[in-house]
This record gives structure tokens, sequence and C-alpha cells, in this order.
């Protein structure tokens, strides 16, 4: 059965359908309410005039199709098969971040407390999503402080003979050894961290103050002062105001876009408890064919592509708007694109953009507000209500403080526009902010010291540190290494001696830390500079072991030590990837250099050319094949003859061993 009849025999049902090339791969998804009458639109030749439905007719071969039994069911199902399938049709949500979340293990028998970016099902509590990032990390570095609860990899299912350097620095309650705590305790504190986290803070403050003067009257004046100080850190923490306050006090969202020369920027506000906590980025660029196709769909109302068929690279356009929203007619569309050029349609945009960021997510705001309206509005509030149990409204505001903040969002996404496409130098600062914010630093960094490792075979192994300070890299803190107890090759031991002989010299001299330490390469040249700092034992100094990453070559991948497991991938155009790449790409650049010249030396004194029958081009071959003049010294005579003939090898072997 070809293409066309499978279309003429679809049922009337409400359900998903999946186009597939002739490689079987799927290259859009869409949802209907009638099937039938939804795909045989497609045919139609006014529709196949459209730019994008076009080219989907042209390359679709296959069809396949799912029933579900209402509009819901497909809207959920849709969404699912577009994050799995990546149909290159559809829009892709191409996110600048995800936010992380405080995971608290509930299922173990002794809880540990946890940053992740992921949401699995297994019996853990999961809080959040905290705005920003680094919040996450400030709270778990709060609960480690306050309530000992740690974060570690040990496994505590079984008993430990001692405790690791967290419990000596007061860091955790102890559980992997015996008698170090009891079970009693550490639910109390395990009670606490989740009071904390559920942000239940009277009724946590009541419990530590009951406790504090119970401690107090049986004299126990030192447990006391602990929990004293962790009313504090409480008190600290509910008046600490983390952005401009807004008008309403419930959850919300509020999008703004910038449209313009066929890119969008839009831009997401997250308003939690009346206070604007931060501000997520969209971008997607090089699609005027998608304007063509929402253009014509618009003015062809007989089409009826779903308006998930827009991939994420619609949103809307914030132009100049600043004081219009007072002005503009209760039925004026918001935002519409004066240039003829380049019509754009917004709500398709916000439909496939709302669906991917909130359909199966764990948390979703009371209020959404967007600037432009779509035909399935509010049966994706009904699904979002369905899901999370609470009531969930998509609003388009026209006017008031609601419609304030859609086009404060606006002026922010035609901003991010700007710095985005219009190569605009981002400052000092904000690349530092940025940085912090990408890679979690606990504060923003001033200096990073970066590792490279250089060799040919193993041959002449040397490493090369860069530092970029304060906005430019400082040339003259550069250092040269000669990597002195590896034979061989061996990226990863030769790393761990050049970050141990580096940072064991700055404890030494009691000189500053570094922000960050970068290193050139994957996890394990990540995994094997931890083990060198942790080796230092930062601790015991007072010191704190400044953060570590790496990142890999061909895949420019970001990891965080300690978060492995979630890689940061940037932007192809972030300025943060453009500066971690600048640190490694000097770092390798002085690497290379200096082992050139350590072979250049090498070579000049090389004690092969003092053998009868050897020359420079022999010589040459010979380092070549065995890598070094130690190699070729422990060679037989049979591994030379490979190389060069049989006397030569000979005489070469002769000069080494007799």
């Amino acid at each position: 059965m070809d293409l066309y009849e499978k279309i003429r025999t679809l049922p009337t049902q409400p359900g998903v359908y999946l186009y597939k090339n002739a490689e079987g791969v799927v290259i859009y998804v869409g949802k209907a309410n009638n099937l039938r009458s939804r795909v045989r639109s497609y045919l139609l030749e006014s529709s196949q005039a459209d730019a994008k439905t076009g080219s989907l007719m042209r390359e679709a071969v296959d069809l396949e199709y799912i029933l579900v039994g209402n509009e819901s069911e497909a809207l959920a199902l849709e969404t699912n098969l577009i994050k799995q399938r990546k149909p290159r049709f559809n829009i892709l949500l191409k996110d600048d971040k995800s936010y992380p979340y405080v995971k608290l293990t509930m299922g173990d028998r002794y809880p540990k407390v946890f940053v992740t970016r992921r949401l699995l099902k297994d019996n853990a509590a999961y809080f959040g999503p905290y705005f920003p990032s680094s919040l996450a990390w400030r709270v778990v570095e709060l609960i480690h402080r306050s309530f000992l609860i740690p974060s570690c990899k040990v496994d505590l299912s079984r008993y430990h003979p001692r405790a690791c350097l967290q419990y000596y620095i007061h860091r955790c309650l102890g559980p992997c050894v015996e008698e170090l705590t009891t079970p009693e305790i550490y639910a109390s504190a395990v009670r606490d961290t989740r009071l904390l986290l559920e942000g239940r803070h009277a009724e946590l403050e009541r419990t530590l103050a009951a406790r504090m003067t119970a401690a107090a009257e049986a004299e126990q004046f030192e447990a006391a002062a602990k929990l004293r100080d962790q009313l504090s850190t409480i008190h600290q923490l509910q008046e600490k105001q983390r952005a401009a306050t807004a008008e309403q006090g419930d959850d919300t969202d509020v999008f703004g876009y910038h449209f313009e020369d066929g890119s969008l920027a839009v831009n997401l506000f997250h308003v939690r408890a009346g206070k604007i906590v931060d501000r997520r980025e969209f971008f997607w660029e090089d699609m005027p064919e998608l304007l063509e196709a929402v253009a014509t769909e618009d003015s062809n109302p007989s089409q009826e592509m779903g308006a998930s068929s827009f991939p994420l690279l619609s949103a809307e356009r914030v132009g100049d708007h600043e004081s219009q929203s007072a002005q503009r007619e209760p039925n004026e569309v918001p935002w519409e694109s004066t240039q003829p050029e380049a019509p754009f349609h917004a709500g398709s945009v916000f439909s496939s953009l709302l669906k991917q960021l909130y359909i199966d997510q764990r948390y979703v705001p009371r209020s959404i507000l967007v600037p432009a309206d779509f035909d399935d509005r509010e049966a994706l509030a009904a699904l979002l209500t369905e899901h999370t149990g609470h009531r969930i409204e998509i609003a388009v505001p026209q006017r008031g403080e609601k419609r304030s903040l859609v086009d404060l969002a606006g002026q922010n996404a035609k901003q991010s526009y700007i710095q985005r496409f219009r190569v605009l130098e981002p400052s000092h600062k904000a690349i530092q902010e940025a940085l912090a914010e990408a890679l979690m630093l606990p504060e923003l960094p001033r200096r990073i010291e970066c590792f490279d490792i250089s060799h040919i075979q193993g041959a002449e192994t040397v490493a090369s540190l860069v530092v970029w300070e304060d906005g430019k890299m400082n040339k003259q803190a550069y250092r040269k290494f000669k990597i002195k107890t590896v034979a061989g090759v061996d990226d990863f031991a030769s790393m761990r001696e050049v970050v141990t002989r580096r940072y064991r010299r700055l404890l030494d001299e009691k000189q500053p830390l570094p922000s960050l330490v970068l290193v050139d390469g994957g996890l394990g040249q990540l995994h094997a500079a931890a083990e060198a700092l942790e080796s230092l034992n930062f601790a015991a100094t007072g010191l704190v072991m400044p953060p570590l990453a790496s990142i890999a070559k061909r895949e420019e991948v970001i990891y965080l030590y300690g978060n492995e497991q979630e890689p940061v991938i940037l932007d192809r155009r972030s300025p943060v990837l453009h500066l971690v790449q600048l640190i490694r790409d000097e770092s390798h650049r002085f690497a290379v250099g200096y082992h050139r010249q350590r072979r250049a030396m090498r070579d000049r004194v090389s004690e092969l050319l003092n053998i009868p029958g050897v020359g420079p081009q022999t010589r040459q071959r010979l380092l070549t094949h065995f890598g070094s003049l130690r190699e070729v010294q422990q060679a037989t005579a049979e591994s030379l003859s490979a190389v060069v003939p049989g006397k030569t090898a000979e005489t070469i072997w002769r000069h080494f061993h007799e």
C-alpha cells in the first residue's frame, strides 16, 4: 500500500501520525483530533505549495499512526515522540541550560543529598528547580554545613572501618562507621533537611528553637550553639532577596520574543513567590523557509497542520513596543512583524515551545503568560492541570501589570538577540557571570589555570600550564613541566604528576589558589587531576579544593568534577564556550611548542648519529618508529631490522649492548 492510499484509509479518531523517509527515519510527528481529515490536508495543492509542507511530502514515503482516546493524550504523546525521535521537520527545543534539583535519597538506609538535573523514578525526593543554578549547590552546601547530611559515593548499606575527611571537618555525621552516629540522630537531621527543602521554614525554626532550649537547659552548650547557628542560617536564607519584586504573588513564567532577519530570540522569566528570580534564553537562526510556511498556513485556513509542525524556531517578535500596550486595540495581534519580507506568526511557536517545556515536568507554575495566542492553548492548560493536580492558566494578557511583564520579557529578548546575532563583545564581568553560571562555580572566576600534556608515542612528554586572569591571558604566569616519573604513553599519570607538583608548590608557598582548574581532555584526564588534588588534602590546611573541569576535544563537552554524569553542553556561539576553548587552545599551543623544543634538543644531540652507518634520515626513521632513543636502545636486532638493513641493525644493537 503506497503512502497516498494509506492516507485515504486512515481512521477518523484522535491520534498521532509519523511521516518516514526512504530510510525508515521519522521526519515529522503531528497530532490531530481527526487523523484522516488532518493528514489528507497534506495532499492539497495549496498545502504543498507551502515550502515546508512541499519538502516534507517530497521526502515522505511512509506513514504510521497511533490512536489515542482524546486530544490531551494526543498532546502528551506527540511531545514525547518529538523528544525521542527528534524529527527534522519538527520544532526542536534548543535550550541553553536546564535547571538543577536537589535530590534526597529517601529510599536509602542513610539518605544522602545531591544536586542533579535528571529526575528518576527511584523513591527519592526531588526539590526544585532552583533559579539560578548555583543556588542548588549553595543549598546543598548549607545542608552539609548545618545538618551534616553527606553527598559522598560511599556505600552506606554497610559499615566501614574508618570515616572519610568530611566527618573530621564536621560536614558529615559519619553513618559509614558504626557508633559514630545513631539512626535516631540521622533521621532527625534528615527530617530537618526535608523541612528546609520543602520551604517549611517556620516549622523548622520552631523545631530547632525547642531543641536549642532543651540542649541549653541540659547544659549541652556545644549542641545548643550548633542549633543556634542553624537557626541563624535559616533566618538569613529567608531574608535574602534574589531579584526585583513583581506585583503578583503566584509562581508565574513569562515569555517574550524578538524576531529579525530569519532569527529568533525568546526570553523566559521565572517569577517565584512574587520575585523575578531568573531568566532563560532560547535561540533559533536561519529559518526563512519556516517563516514562509507559517505565513502560508496563516493565509490558508484549509490547511490543517498542527501547531507543533513549526520548529521551535519561531517565537515572538518583541520589536519596538515599549509603551504601546496601553494604546493597543483589544483585537490587535501583539508584536506582529511589520517587515513584509519576513511575515511571522508567533502562536504556532509558543504552542510547541510550551509543550516541550512543561509536559512531563515535575513542576509547572500556576500561571504562564505568553505574548501570542494559539489554537490548543486551553487543551494544553487542561492537560497540565491534570498532570500537576492544580489549576494551570495559560494567558495572553492585553493590558495591566501582566502585560507589562510580557513587554519586559520582550525587551530583554531583543537585547539577547543583539548580543547573540549581532556579535557584540560581551563585557568581562558578563563573561565571568555566564561562566560561573554555566559551570556552577561558587564565585566569579578571577583566575583559571589550564593544563595540557604533549608527547609523541611517549617520547619527550611535557606539560603546560597557562593562566587566564582578570579577563586576559597572563603569559608571565605560564609554566612548563618536564614529566619525570612516567615512562611511555600514559597521559593520565602525566596529568596526575603535573597537577600534584603545581598545587603542592602553591600550598607550600602559601600562594592563592585559582578559581577554576581546567584540563584538556575527557573523563580520564579529569579523574587523574582530581586524584592529584584530593591527595594534597586541602582541608588539612584550612583551604577548599578548587573547582575542577575538563573540556573534551571534538565534542567540545565540559565535564565538571563531582557531576560527570551531566556534562555541560554549550551552544557553539556561547561566549563561555569560546572562552574555555581559547584557554584550552592556548594550553595546547604552549605544550606543543615546548614539546617541539625538547624534541629538537634531543635530535641535535642524538647518540644515534655517532653510530657508523646511521645518518640523519636513518635516525629519523628509527625515532619515528620506536618513539624515543630509549626504545631504540632496548630494541632487539630483529626489531631494528624491520626499520633499517640487517647489517645496520646489528651495528646499532652492538653499539648499545657490547
